[in-house]
């Protein structure tokens, strides 16, 4: 199979990158320095090895920094997906209790919590307003003494809207209560500080902020204690079983280390592309709306419902079309239901059952983004008299 067309020739434009992201020209070279350099396993005690663990460190140290954590709350793990159950199933391990968790959230947290919850613990939603924001006012009056975990999404991976936990971090310390972060689509796109959050523990992946795959992290706080979720090595403070690789640490530091430097100037560009996307669309499909806060969200996300289309039909029709978007997660993209997140919103059904996530990133050019524009439109504008047709 051929690799598709760049976006520098207007072939296939890809506007997936809350997906996953193309790594970094600079991140390949650095792996690719690391696997021929720092190949020895870190656990060895011989020069070769201690020369691996070295580099290992200095990635440990390096995430660490730009997070707002320690060295030594920063625990390597496959992903997000892996570091969610660590931290979950992890914090579980006490007498059941209530789970609070929003109905939005990744898979990642909705499946482990589902589990859990045959396991004896209780769930307790936590409400979205319209625009995807959590409803705060309501907050101190859920029942504290009673909830064990709390797990919240920082930045959502469909509408991209950012949530201020301010608020709940707050009760959690109050209450002495187990916060997990989901910062997995938040990482490399807004500042991110371990130290500000005042969670329990973080999860954050690689490949959204153009690292590799294979790669993740958990933040655990200092003195915050994980029962063991997997067996067979000592390895991450023994809080994580497996050979390190330090060849992808060292590339998702340095994936990190490019988007954070120059943040304000890359968010500028990415937000330009987004709101062009936005508007175009906006401008050109009459009653086509946004799902999500227009003000708290990711710079470069653009959730968006084209009334009377079936999203499902319009996301095949575009990939044969040279777009590449998605109907929310791609985690959960094998379910034929509607977007939790949207139902939570209260979204109607003409909405949630026409709405696609577009997310670019820097790779994206204006002129991709109008060549987009124009063929979405096409697409839109058909299939809507298609299924005008259909209903007569």
């Amino acid at each position: 199979m051929t690799s598709p067309t760049s976006n520098s020739s207007i072939g296939r434009i890809y506007l997936d990158n809350n997906a996953t992201t193309r790594p970094f020209p600079e991140v390949v070279e650095t792996i690719a320095h690391h696997l021929q350099h720092s190949y020895a396993n870190p656990g060895s005690r011989h020069v070769e090895g201690q020369f691996a663990r070295k580099a290992l460190e200095s990635a440990r140290e390096g995430i660490a920094d730009l997070l707002g954590a320690e060295p030594d709350e920063v625990v390597f793990t496959s992903g997000g997906t892996e570091s969610t159950n660590m931290a979950l199933f992890g914090a579980s391990r006490c007498e059941p209790g209530i789970i609070a968790l929003t109905a939005g959230e990744h898979p990642a947290t909705v499946e482990s919590c589902r589990e859990l919850e045959k396991r004896g613990w209780k769930l307790l939603f936590l409400e979205f307003d319209e625009d995807g924001l959590l409803k705060t006012d309501a907050l101190s009056e859920l029942p504290w003494r009673e909830i064990r975990i709390v797990s919240v999404i920082l930045a959502h991976n469909e509408t991209g809207v950012i949530q201020d936990l301010s608020v709940l971090s707050q009760l959690c310390q109050e209450y002495q209560v187990f916060l997990h972060v989901d910062a997995v689509q938040a990482v490399g796109k807004i500042p991110v500080r371990f130290d500000e959050l005042a969670a329990s523990a973080l999860s954050f992946g690689a490949h959204k902020f153009h690292g590799p795959r294979g790669i993740g992290g958990l933040l655990l706080r200092r003195g915050v204690q994980l029962a063991p979720t997997a067996f067979g090595g000592h390895q991450e403070s023994g809080k994580r079983p497996g050979t390190e690789v330090t060849a992808l640490a060292s590339g998702m530091l340095r994936a990190m280390q490019i988007c954070l430097d120059g943040l304000d100037e890359r968010t500028q560009q990415i937000v330009a592309l987004r709101d062009r996307l936005q508007n175009g669309l906006l401008q050109g499909y009459e009653s086509a709306s946004v799902n999500g806060s227009i003000e708290h969200r990711l710079p470069n996300t653009l959730n968006i419902a084209f009334p009377g289309i079936d999203g499902e039909v319009m996301l095949v029709n575009l990939d044969l079309h040279g777009i590449s978007c998605s109907l929310g997660s791609t985690c959960a993209s094998g379910s034929a239901e509607p977007a939790p997140v949207l139902l939570a919103m209260n979204r109607p059904e003409e909405v949630y059952n026409s709405s696609l996530r577009f997310s670019v990133s820097i790779d994206n050019t204006i002129e991709g983004i109008d060549a987009a524009i124009e063929r979405i439109l096409t697409a839109a504008h058909r299939l809507r008299e298609t299924s005008a047709s259909h209903a007569v």
